[in-house]
Protein backbone atom coordinates (compact mmCIF):
# COMPACT_ATOMS: atom_id res chain seq x y z
CA UNK A 1 0.00 0.00 0.00
CA UNK A 2 1.44 3.56 -1.34
CA UNK A 3 1.57 6.16 1.26
CA UNK A 4 2.34 9.74 1.19
CA UNK A 5 3.81 11.96 3.70
CA UNK A 6 4.49 15.50 2.25
CA UNK A 7 7.31 18.30 4.22
CA UNK A 8 8.92 21.61 3.44
CA UNK A 9 5.46 23.65 3.89
CA UNK A 10 5.99 27.25 6.31
CA UNK A 11 5.31 31.07 6.39
CA UNK A 12 6.93 32.90 3.70
CA UNK A 13 6.89 36.30 2.38
CA UNK A 14 5.26 37.64 -0.75
CA UNK A 15 7.49 37.01 -3.23
CA UNK A 16 9.15 34.20 -1.59
CA UNK A 17 9.97 30.71 -2.72
CA UNK A 18 9.26 27.23 -0.61
CA UNK A 19 9.87 23.86 -2.00
CA UNK A 20 7.43 21.10 -1.25
CA UNK A 21 8.44 17.35 -0.97
CA UNK A 22 6.29 14.28 -0.78
CA UNK A 23 7.99 11.12 -0.13
CA UNK A 24 6.12 7.93 -1.61
CA UNK A 25 6.68 4.65 0.10
CA UNK A 26 5.39 1.44 -2.14
CA UNK A 27 7.08 -0.32 -5.17
CA UNK A 28 4.06 1.34 -7.43
CA UNK A 29 5.34 4.52 -7.33
CA UNK A 30 7.58 5.24 -10.03
CA UNK A 31 4.75 3.94 -12.38
CA UNK A 32 1.80 6.26 -11.32
CA UNK A 33 0.98 9.82 -12.15
CA UNK A 34 1.69 12.12 -9.31
CA UNK A 35 -0.18 15.52 -8.39
CA UNK A 36 -0.56 18.16 -6.20
CA UNK A 37 -3.87 19.98 -5.19
CA UNK A 38 -4.50 22.88 -2.56
CA UNK A 39 -7.25 23.75 -0.36
CA UNK A 40 -7.13 27.23 1.15
CA UNK A 41 -9.20 28.41 4.39
CA UNK A 42 -13.36 27.95 3.53
CA UNK A 43 -12.89 26.87 0.01
CA UNK A 44 -12.60 23.56 -1.79
CA UNK A 45 -9.45 21.56 -2.74
CA UNK A 46 -8.24 22.45 -6.12
CA UNK A 47 -5.81 20.88 -8.62
CA UNK A 48 -2.32 22.79 -8.37
CA UNK A 49 0.14 20.56 -10.96
CA UNK A 50 0.55 17.04 -12.38
CA UNK A 51 3.54 14.89 -13.41
CA UNK A 52 3.22 11.40 -15.36
CA UNK A 53 4.74 8.83 -14.26
CA UNK A 54 8.27 9.51 -15.86
CA UNK A 55 7.99 13.06 -15.53
CA UNK A 56 7.96 13.66 -19.28
CA UNK A 57 4.59 15.52 -19.29
CA UNK A 58 3.44 18.53 -16.66
CA UNK A 59 0.55 20.35 -16.30
CA UNK A 60 -0.42 23.24 -14.28
CA UNK A 61 -3.46 25.40 -13.25
CA UNK A 62 -3.50 28.64 -14.83
CA UNK A 63 -3.10 30.35 -11.59
CA UNK A 64 0.35 29.14 -11.17
CA UNK A 65 1.78 28.32 -14.73
CA UNK A 66 4.97 30.17 -14.77
CA UNK A 67 5.57 30.20 -10.93
CA UNK A 68 5.32 26.66 -10.08
CA UNK A 69 7.54 23.60 -11.23
CA UNK A 70 6.58 20.13 -10.56
CA UNK A 71 9.16 17.44 -10.57
CA UNK A 72 9.84 13.59 -9.72
CA UNK A 73 12.57 11.39 -9.07
CA UNK A 74 11.66 7.56 -9.30
CA UNK A 75 15.15 6.40 -8.37
CA UNK A 76 14.29 8.22 -4.61
CA UNK A 77 10.54 8.20 -4.68
CA UNK A 78 10.14 11.87 -4.20
CA UNK A 79 8.05 14.60 -5.60
CA UNK A 80 8.92 18.05 -5.46
CA UNK A 81 7.00 21.65 -6.11
CA UNK A 82 9.15 24.32 -6.24
CA UNK A 83 6.95 27.37 -5.69
CA UNK A 84 8.24 30.89 -6.57
CA UNK A 85 6.98 34.41 -6.47
CA UNK A 86 4.54 33.10 -3.96
CA UNK A 87 1.64 35.21 -3.42
CA UNK A 88 -1.24 35.76 -0.24
CA UNK A 89 -3.12 33.89 -2.43
CA UNK A 90 -1.30 30.77 -2.87
CA UNK A 91 -1.80 30.14 1.38
CA UNK A 92 -3.14 26.53 1.47
CA UNK A 93 -2.75 23.29 2.95
CA UNK A 94 -1.06 21.61 -0.07
CA UNK A 95 -1.70 18.19 -0.82
CA UNK A 96 0.52 15.21 -2.49
CA UNK A 97 -2.00 13.17 -4.29
CA UNK A 98 -1.13 10.14 -6.71
CA UNK A 99 -2.49 8.54 -9.24
CA UNK A 100 -2.68 4.97 -7.62
CA UNK A 101 -5.83 2.73 -7.47
CA UNK A 102 -8.57 4.93 -6.16
CA UNK A 103 -6.37 7.17 -5.24
CA UNK A 104 -3.82 8.16 -2.43
CA UNK A 105 -3.49 11.34 -0.83
CA UNK A 106 -0.83 12.30 1.71
CA UNK A 107 -1.52 14.06 4.87
CA UNK A 108 -0.90 18.15 3.22
CA UNK A 109 1.08 20.49 4.44
CA UNK A 110 0.84 24.14 4.97
CA UNK A 111 1.71 26.94 3.16
CA UNK A 112 1.26 30.83 4.68
CA UNK A 113 2.48 34.02 2.27
CA UNK A 114 1.66 36.72 4.71
CA UNK A 115 4.10 39.98 5.25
Amino acid sequence: QVQLAESGGGLVQPGGSLRLSCAASGRTFSNAGMSWFRQAPGKEREFVAAINWSGGSTNYAASVKGRFTISRDNAENMVYLQMNSLKPEDTAVYFCYAQIGLGVWGQGTLVTVSS
